[in-house]
């Protein structure tokens, strides 16, 4: 996976991820039991239940992050000109952003009410397609591994036939 669960948490998307990823009609998960969860800490303090249901929410938060990762790979499978070897190992750090971005994204995609241009769940997911669009394209560079080929030496690339200079062609200049 690009973004761990660890990495949400260290987001501070703890209880944003409570909410949205408690199952429906169910109580939401409480902020520090997602936060051991996330985090793989001990979680013993807690009814068997309630654990239970933290379990189902990373489950679900897991499955929207191998998503989120399905959509990148999808992106940089067609860079051009040299596509990326995936899964990306390492991982850069821009990443596991987009991934993080993309997987809020999808858990979130079931709301109503929000004004789209002022959502930052919204802003960020069509920031991290905008920049893996710009990827696939060869446009934007994730970093020094990039197997983009080097830039030219500095030499002037001429593409144009070559100019023949006749009697004919140059009658118009003169006198």
């Amino acid at each position: 996976m690009y973004a761990t669960l660890v990495q949400l948490a260290d987001a501070k998307l703890t209880r944003e991820l409570a909410q949205v990823a408690t199952p429906e009609n169910a109580a939401i998960i409480d902020d520090a039991l997602m936060e051991a969860s996330l985090r793989g800490e001990d979680r013993s303090s807690w009814p068997a239940d309630q654990i239970a249901l933290a379990d189902d929410a990373l489950v679900h938060i897991s499955q929207a992050i191998t998503a989120a990762d399905s959509v990148i790979d999808g992106y940089l499978r067609n860079r051009k000109p040299v596509a990326y070897t995936l899964p990306l190992n390492p991982v850069p750090g821009l990443v596991s952003v987009w991934s993080r971005w993309i997987a809020r994204y999808l858990l979130h995609k079931d709301r109503v009410g929000t004004r789209e241009e002022t959502d930052p769940v919204v802003r960020d997911y069509q920031e991290a397609l905008k920049f893996l669009q710009l990827t696939a394209d060869g446009k934007f560079s994730l970093g020094a591994d990039d197997p983009l080929p080097p830039p030219g030496a500095g030499e002037p690339q001429v593409c144009a036939p070559e100019r023949l200079f006749t009697l004919d062609s140059l009658q118009d200049y003169g006198a």
